[in-house]
């Protein structure tokens, strides 16, 4: 509870009343009771699907509880910048549910003082749940973290990187493909930004392109706090694969080895297999922060 992780129990005081979701939310006709997910992945299966209560909406009788995603303390993590008044704990949070017509979805940030908060008399050590989740990758498998701190640069893309720039990284991508042959390093993905979780450092744009993400309350441009992502790996970021995690016989992509509870241990997913970025703003903490999927 008193660690940086993934899933796994906030540290909440007992008293504090937990998050909730007020908004309307998606209708669903089915869904996974948290449980029966658990149990199904102990177990190396697949959970079975329940149908709604009577068809009726979430949320339709009260407010939906958040879900606890992650928590990350300073002392564990120095990169992670401070929250409103010198804040060293951030907690993250999901709605397990939908919204509207493009099924958005609403996060939250909760800032702590670490020292203050451990002095609490109880802690909550069962958070409220919902029922049911509409899939299973709503529900975070617990993961405690071990940092690693990495040198990264920016995306290499128009309006991340300075045109002549980007032309000398091309170049230098087509000369290594044309030594190395498919495993050879490129900077996009060995380079660049390393896949997963991470705090800090730059943000990937994959999906959207490079973005300017300002703080809506003083137009002051936002810093990145934390990067979540479904996978640890993929085929083209390799390299970033810890050793002990790589068939050393082998080389390149063909070295992973592990299988999903390797590449995907939160069994988290966030858009469509996008990364979530939370931003927050560098002249003010306390500002709203704002969550790009990209």
């Amino acid at each position: 509870m008193s660690d940086s992780h993934i899933g796994g129990p906030m540290l909440w005081p007992e008293g504090e009343p937990w998050l909730v979701c007020h908004e309307p939310h998606q209708r669903e006709t089915e869904g996974y009771a948290p449980d029966e997910i658990r149990s199904a992945r102990a177990a190396g299966a697949w959970p079975p699907s329940r149908p709604w209560p009577d068809a009726r909406p979430p949320g339709e009788d009260g407010p939906v509880p958040f879900v606890g995603l992650a928590q990350f303390f300073r002392r564990s993590i120095p990169g992670l910048v401070s929250g409103p008044d010198g804040a060293d704990l951030v907690q993250l949070f999901r709605c397990p549910f939908t919204h509207g017509p493009y099924l958005e979805r609403r996060y939250r940030l909760v800032w702590r003082q670490a020292v203050a908060t451990e002095r609490a008399e109880r802690f909550l050590t069962a958070p409220p749940e919902v029922p049911l989740l509409r899939w299973e990758h709503e529900l975070p498998e617990p993961c405690v973290l071990h940092p690693e701190e990495v040198d990264t640069s920016p995306w290499a893309e128009e309006d991340a990187l300075p045109a002549p720039l980007i032309a000398r990284i091309d170049a230098w991508d087509d000369a290594q493909a044309a030594e190395h042959g498919p495993d050879a390093p490129s900077y996009q993905y060995d380079l660049s930004i390393p896949p997963g979780w991470r705090v800090g450092g730059f943000p990937s744009w994959a999906s959207t392109g490079p973005m300017a993400v300002d703080c809506a309350a003083c137009a002051t441009p936002m810093r990145l706090l934390l990067t979540a992502g479904g996978y640890e790996m993929d085929g083209g970021s390799h390299s970033w694969v810890p050793l002990e995690d790589r068939d050393p016989s082998l080389q390149g992509k063909a070295s992973i080895r592990g299988g999903p509870s390797v590449a995907q241990p939160t069994r988290l997913r966030f858009g469509r297999d996008r990364d979530l970025h939370v931003f927050t703003c560098p002249a003010d903490p306390g500002h709203p922060p704002q969550w790009v999927l990209a």
